[in-house]
């Protein structure tokens, strides 16, 4: 029976993938700041473990607790909208720190297991926001775009020891709680000379016809983590995979 470990379980895009691994008849890490059994139907097939992806002691103490996995999900991340003149560097930094090193720090945790039994498969939830450009979230896809040139790196770097290391890219996703989880982080960044702007891109959104549901992206990570022919990027949703036509026309 295979192990899979996906961060940020206590919602949207985690909690869909971890659900969907354990439906498939596997054995389910799901990790998440504040543990949250409730989420999850009893099962002898999953565990549910605290853990926080920008603090050293919490991953190691998750993967010693979780024991050999086979495949790692980095899912766990914060949103962020707003102007980039009005964001504070903390933020940025804060940012930086779950998106984007809390993946790093996940990864190369789990390597040496890995490139031991020459085998296993990191997947790295990024957005479609790498795949074109979007107003106003200029830092949350700085910091998911540092991922995709990290992923295709380490994908050429692991393949000689047989582990994988994939991208999945959500679009747009209104169901998700991605504002409601920043609301504190994102409060006074649309100052008064961005609100007409911000308006129009509020607007938009509204009038997207096709999203991206959790379970789109949690299909995409299965796909992701049983991959042989060697694709790096699985978009997830109708519109990100539109968007990925795109950008390779």
């Amino acid at each position: 029976m295979k192990t899979v470990l996906v961060t940020g379980c206590s919602s949207g895009y985690g909690l869909a993938t971890a659900r969907h691994f354990h439906a498939q008849g596997w054995q389910v890490i799901a990790t998440m700041r504040s543990p949250r059994p409730d989420l999850f139907e009893g099962s002898e097939r999953l565990r549910v473990l605290a853990l926080d992806v920008t603090q050293p002691a919490s991953i190691a103490a998750a993967l010693r607790a979780a024991g050999p996995i086979d495949v790692l999900v980095n899912n766990a991340g914060i949103g962020l909208f707003g102007a980039f003149e009005a964001t504070p560097m903390a933020t940025t930094r804060e940012v930086f720190e779950t998106n984007t090193f809390g993946v790093m720090a996940m990864t190369q945790a789990v390597i040496p297991q890995f490139r031991e039994r020459r085998q296993g498969v990191i997947v790295n939830v990024t957005s479609s926001a790498t795949l074109a450009p979007m107003p106003l979230v200029a830092v949350y896809t700085a910091s998911k775009t540092a991922i995709e040139g990290f992923t295709a790196s380490l994908a050429f770097e692991l393949e000689a020891f047989g582990v994988a290391v994939k991208l999945v890219e959500p679009g747009y996703a209104p169901t998700t709680r991605f504002a409601e989880n920043g609301s504190e982080r994102m409060r006074d960044l649309v100052p008064p000379a961005y609100a007409p702007f911000a308006q129009s891109v509020f607007g938009m959104l509204t009038r997207v016809a096709e999203v991206t549901k959790e379970i789109d992206v949690a299909h995409a990570v299965w796909r992701a983590a049983h991959d042989t022919a060697g694709q790096l990027r699985f978009p997830a949703g109708a519109d990100a995979m539109a968007l990925a036509r795109h950008a390779a026309s």
